[in-house]
């Protein structure tokens, strides 16, 4: 029997959700993620948030980290006075997500950033955010698609060597990359969709969500590395 990879992937924390006669603080994950991890022949395991002390043990544990979309970072973590525009913080998510980031770095787990995700790993290497961007986001609550152009010899790249129509839903984008970090993807306007470590462990951050389209590739090319580790 194949051992599926182990795939932690963080989750929201939402002060209320409702389901049959209840109401109460839960921890969220839109099933798009888990499934597209099993669809490409992981396990999927939720990781709500925690101490930032416990990360290390919990990468420890896993063969392949993602952290998924979500609210916008806290400008705070990147130097920056928030925008107007910027949504309200979710401090126990972007502390518990820098922790787990910089654990799977330490321990070279294989990482995969989902919107939000990619632009926290670029914020945890010492880059900074554009806190609004028009555009990539047009009606509240609706993905929308736009094609996004690899560059030829990176990861990426290698995973879907031609330009391809992408789900997207976001309104910040990467400013400074981050430390070590090279863009993989853009989009027709500039905007940077994707970025990666180049090194011998697996680090690649898109900036569309996949869990929302039936590209299998980014997530198997997840799931190929953490069953090498």
């Amino acid at each position: 029997m194949t051992v599926r990879p182990l795939i932690g992937v963080s989750t929201y924390l939402e002060a209320g959700a409702r389901w049959g006669v209840w109401e109460l603080e839960a921890v969220l994950l839109p099933a798009g993620y888990p499934r597209l991890v099993q669809r490409a022949g992981g396990l999927a395991v939720m990781l709500p948030p925690d101490a930032p002390e416990h990360a290390a043990a919990t990468v420890a544990r896993l063969d392949g980290l993602v952290i998924a979309g979500g609210p916008d970072v806290e400008p705070v973590h990147y130097g920056a006075t928030p925008d107007p525009r910027t949504g309200p913080p979710a401090r126990a998510r972007d502390t518990w997500e820098l922790a787990l980031i910089q654990a799977a770095l330490a321990a070279r787990v294989p990482l995969l950033g989902i919107c939000r995700g990619m632009q926290l790993l670029n914020v945890a290497l010492g880059g900074t955010l554009t806190q609004h961007i028009d555009g990539h986001a047009e009606v509240p609550g609706v993905f929308g698609r736009h094609p996004v152009k690899p560059v030829p010899g990176t990861v990426y790249g290698d995973l879907a060597p031609e330009e391809t129509s992408v789900p997207t839903y976001h309104h910040q984008a990467v400013d400074r990359l981050g430390s070590g970090l090279l863009v993989s993807a853009q989009a027709s306007d500039g905007t940077v969709e994707a970025v990666e470590l180049p090194g011998p462990h697996w680090v690649l951050g898109v900036q569309w969500h996949p869990e929302m389209g039936e590209d299998l590739r980014v997530m198997r090319g997840l799931v190929s590395a953490a069953g090498r580790t």
